[in-house]
């Protein structure tokens, strides 16, 4: 990792992160004109990505106050806009759902359906501190990137966000391609009784829905794959962090099947995704990085 965050590239050069960002940009533009009639208010989201992309060229090639933060830190709303869009790109283009293909392999697998059976299990405690768990994972992925910015670690920071978009936008184009929306829709009538848990357990489910409303996010489980991608990139901001992240990872990746936002091949998926994001970020990252990685601040 020492060899990929030495080299500072030259001034008004574009990173890595900023690059991986502008060919996603660029690219989302194809649903948006090719199933324009399809998708509402596609004019908002045509401009949307326009300015996006004129903004951080800008940003780039015209240094001036605002662009040390904005350059560090945009790609967080970056990212999100693109997550609320691909919902209403894979109902534009047509994509067929794939939970019953998900849910059979499942089945194929474990002779039962995952969820179904961890009914044995639940208990309103278990569901309670799940959720949290579950809940957690934003804050939890962002906390690496806010302790890394904290201790002035510029390098790493930066190399963690260009980890995390790319974790991000890559579980995109897998909701794309295998659109799904998880066993609590699918398996709802085998499941013999609701979730049920303490007192925030409701609030909580019901938040998380309002927020993704009716998304197909299911394949590959972007919450396996970027809690393991902050649990390796944790290791850059101290080891008693790595442990503690070491410890909240497999609870977060049970809470996916035990309630039942995922189905167990989901789980695989986003796991061996970030498998071969930790072993080829490293490569990609320095191809992109002009005249080395991360830049520094001067």
């Amino acid at each position: 990792m020492a060899h990929v965050l030495t080299a500072r590239p030259a001034n008004r050069e574009f990173w890595a992160v900023d690059k991986i960002i502008l060919v996603y940009f660029a690219a989302s533009l194809i649903p948006i004109v090719g199933w324009w009639s399809h998708i509402p208010d596609a004019w908002f989201h045509f401009t949307w990505h326009l300015v996006a992309i004129a903004l951080l060229v800008f940003e780039v090639k015209w240094p001036n106050p605002s662009s040390w933060i904005f350059r560090n830190w945009y790609m967080l709303f970056y990212v999100a806009t693109c997550y609320k869009e691909m919902a209403l790109f894979i109902t534009a283009v047509g994509r067929p759902s794939a939970d019953e293909a998900l849910a059979a392999i499942d089945y194929h697998f474990w002779g039962a359906h995952p969820s179904v059976v961890l009914e044995r299990i639940m208990t309103p405690v278990l569901t309670e501190v799940l959720q949290i768990v579950y809940t957690l994972f934003i804050p939890a992925v962002l906390l690496v990137a806010a302790l890394l910015w904290r201790k002035r670690k510029y390098a790493e920071f930066q190399y963690y966000a260009f980890l995390i978009a790319l974790g991000f936008l890559v579980s995109y184009i897998g909701y794309f391609l295998v659109p799904a929306r998880g066993p609590r829709f699918l398996l709802k009538h085998l499941q013999h009784m609701p979730l049920q848990g303490l007192w925030l357990f409701q609030t909580m489910q019901s938040g998380l829905d309002r927020l993704e409303s009716a998304h197909y996010d299911c394949f590959p489980s972007g919450h396996t794959e970027l809690t393991i991608l902050a649990w390796w990139g944790s290791r850059m901001v101290s080891n008693r962090l790595f442990k503690a992240y070491f410890a909240y990872t497999p609870p977060l990746i049970f809470a996916t099947v035990y309630l039942r936002y995922h189905y167990s091949v989901d789980v695989l998926a986003g796991a061996v995704l970030a498998a071969g994001l930790i072993l080829s970020a490293p490569v990609l990252y320095r191809k992109l990085s002009t005249g080395g990685s991360a830049i520094g601040r001067s």
